[in-house]
């Protein structure tokens, strides 16, 4: 990997890459960018981190498969959370017996 540069203003410039593509995902690359009103390199780096991610949780997945516990925190965990309305109301506990 290429050593890390500095800006001027002293903080360490992020690593680059250089990635050389076919005309037809060049053209598709942008087109994308332009719908989302981001730079062409802007999108590849978000397509890329979404990518790597996605294959992150195939491999985790195949090594090991879920179980049923790690499956019911990943469906909660991606529900959006959800505000309550109005004030809490009172439980009332039954005894049995």
């Amino acid at each position: 990997m290429a050593t890390r540069q500095t800006s001027s203003s002293g903080k360490p410039k992020s690593p680059r890459i250089q990635v050389v593509l076919p005309e037809d995902l060049c053209h598709r690359l942008t087109v994308l960018a332009e719908q989302e009103c981001r730079t062409v390199s802007n999108m590849a780096k978000v397509l890329i981190q979404q990518g790597v991610q996605r294959l992150e949780q195939v491999g985790s997945s195949v090594v090991s498969a879920p179980t049923s516990t790690e499956r019911m925190r990943s469906a909660l965990e991606a529900q959006q959370p959800r505000r309550l309305r109005g004030a809490p109301r009172r439980l009332r506990l039954h005894r049995p017996g």
